[in-house]
């Protein structure tokens, strides 16, 4: 073959977009679904998969992990959790590895102010020596429309009525937990910088679902709109991070409720009825050119379940002590799919 030619060939790819080129899968995937604040449990699953030695560190080789989302709520070791993945994200790449961590609807309610699933412990780990001073301070700053608040509730409440109740709702280090998941505080940079959906080789991972009003949209894209609405700390009903049929909250790929947005298909444009579990799954297999999809979101407590003849993996195995479920990783080598149930530490 003459040397011009082949030169041309390789303009001719480097021309082609990134996200048009064949790229190799990974060898081996391992998927953890939701954690929930469970340290324990984490470790134990990523010791059985061979992604971690007993010091915690990563010792997956070349494997891919990919984590659902979900770390945060319900239980007290998040954080621990999360320092363990952006740990194992800058040790994996020089072993030859990666680890994805999805984004969840539990670390978009972080970065929107929505808390009310919070556990005590998790405001506790980011309490310090100048806490209480802190959270004083908060309450100096805002204490005229504190009071007014209140006042306009009970009118009769004294000043220190007022803040003895404030205080119940502000426990030790729940300003620094804000604080860190905000856009440009620790926890929120790290969210920004993590995928809504990712897309490795003949498997899309996602943690809801991917309804019919977002599988036409390319990966590249539904990730933009999630970052975008995560930085602007969107909490609209229609953001595409809050909205019942977006990649965070739907669970119509797994079952239809009616009265029950998260779960109700959308109605394509043109036709008057909505596709079925099976169709929609068919769509977003379709157009992602994928041939099975891995959500969490939807607890099992019977662990991993796979549905659809093998197109369709639910993995959220309710790990967390919160749940008591069974903690399992799905591991995925070419196209094979094996669930691993884990023994509970």
């Amino acid at each position: 073959m003459p040397r011009w030619f082949c030169l041309f060939i390789a303009v001719a790819i480097a021309l082609v977009p990134a996200s048009a080129r064949s790229q190799s899968p990974p060898q081996r995937i391992v998927a953890v679904g939701d954690l929930h604040g469970d340290h324990e449990a984490w470790r134990a699953i990523a010791t059985s998969a061979g992604l971690i030695d007993a010091k915690g560190r990563w010792s997956g080789s070349n494997a891919t992990l990919v984590q659902m989302g979900d770390i945060v709520d319900r239980g007290p070791d998040s954080l621990k959790i999360i320092r363990d993945l952006m740990r194992l994200q800058r040790e994996a790449p020089k072993r030859g590895g990666r680890v994805i961590v999805l984004l969840g609807n539990h670390e978009a309610m972080m970065m929107t102010g929505d808390l009310r699933y919070v556990h005590p412990g998790e405001y506790a780990a980011f309490a310090a020596r100048d806490s209480k001073a802190r959270r004083d301070r908060v309450y100096e700053a805002n204490k005229a429309a504190i009071e007014a608040d209140y006042r306009s509730r009970v009118p009769e409440m004294s000043p220190q009525a007022i803040k003895d109740e404030w205080l119940k709702g502000w426990p030790l280090g729940k300003v620094e937990y804000q604080l860190a998941w905000r856009p440009d505080g620790e926890l929120g940079k790290w969210t920004l910088a993590n995928p809504a959906v990712a897309r490795l080789g003949n498997t899309l991972f996602v943690h809801g679902g991917i309804s019919s009003a977002f599988a036409q949209l390319p990966v590249d894209e539904i990730n933009r709109q999630a970052a975008a609405a995560l930085k602007a700390q969107d909490a609209t009903p229609t953001a595409i991070i809050n909205n019942p049929h977006g990649p965070l909250w739907y669970r119509g790929l797994v079952v239809r409720n009616e009265g029950d947005d998260a779960t109700v298909a959308p109605i394509p444009p043109g036709t008057t009825i909505p596709l079925t579990i099976d169709q929609e799954i068919d769509l977003a297999l379709r157009n992602f050119g994928v041939k099975r999809i891995v959500l969490g979101h939807t607890p099992s407590l019977k662990g991993i379940v796979g549905g659809a003849e093998g197109k369709l993996w639910r993995i959220d195995s309710a790990i967390s002590r919160a749940y008591g479920g069974q903690p399992a990783f799905l591991e995925i080598s070419g196209d094979k799919v094996t669930a691993h149930n884990v023994p509970r530490p």
